[in-house]
């Protein structure tokens, strides 16, 4: 009996697995507003919210301001913002079930490049199975894996647009490190050039002078 338990709950675990959500983002351009939605099955599940601002398409503008990011539930309800923020990372409870929007708001007269991650948290199969006294540990195991799972899989995503931003931003700031080189180089030849040219015309001058 006991070895048919654990084969009934092996069999469980392999249906459960594809069932186990990864973290997935997506990276867009936007230009004055762009808008999302996500459906939510259930109240009281956790949504997991995250964006980074990539980049700005200007290798000659560097800005602090950030974007906008108002959350908004089914009935249309502001449930949650994010005001002139570069990066951003948040979670809250569900409180209506339905497809939630997320709008995103470009101040800065530039297109932005954003990384965006969004993710429900429902552990569906163990709100099914938990009468089961004796699969109820299994699944609360399984539960609490697939939530560490997730929030490894979650703060890679994260992290990973965070360093895609620092690159981008020292790859700009070596630019114009360059550019600010080779002008004041530029400027210090033509001042040499210039001077130059003015000693030349005072002797020049002068020589004339003790001719005369």
């Amino acid at each position: 009996m006991e070895g048919l338990s654990w084969r009934r709950a092996c069999v469980l675990v392999l249906c459960i697995i594809p069932f186990l959500h990864p973290a997935a983002g997506i990276r867009f351009v936007i230009d004055r507003e762009e808008c999302f939605s996500h459906n939510v099955d259930y109240e009281g599940d956790t949504l997991h919210v995250s964006f980074v601002v990539i980049k700005a398409d200007t290798p000659w503008h560097y800005s602090e301001a950030g974007v906008d990011l108002v959350v908004k539930d089914s009935t249309g309800a502001q449930v949650r913002d994010s005001r002139d923020k570069t990066s951003d990372k948040f979670e809250f409870i569900v409180q209506k079930r339905g497809v939630h929007r997320f709008c995103f708001t470009n101040k800065s007269p530039y297109h932005e490049t954003i990384d965006f991650d969004v993710h429900v948290g429902h552990y569906s199969y163990f709100d099914q199975h938990a009468k089961d006294e004796h699969f109820a540990p299994l699944f609360e195991q399984i539960a609490k894996l697939d939530e560490a799972l997730y929030n490894i899989q979650f703060e890679q995503h994260w992290l990973e647009a965070q360093t895609d931003r620092q690159a981008i931003l020292n790859e700009n700031m070596s630019r114009r490190a360059i550019h600010k080189a080779l002008f004041e180089s530029a400027a210090l030849i033509a001042a040499s050039v210039i001077q130059v040219y003015l000693l030349r015309r005072l002797f020049e001058r002068k020589l004339g002078s003790s001719r005369v």
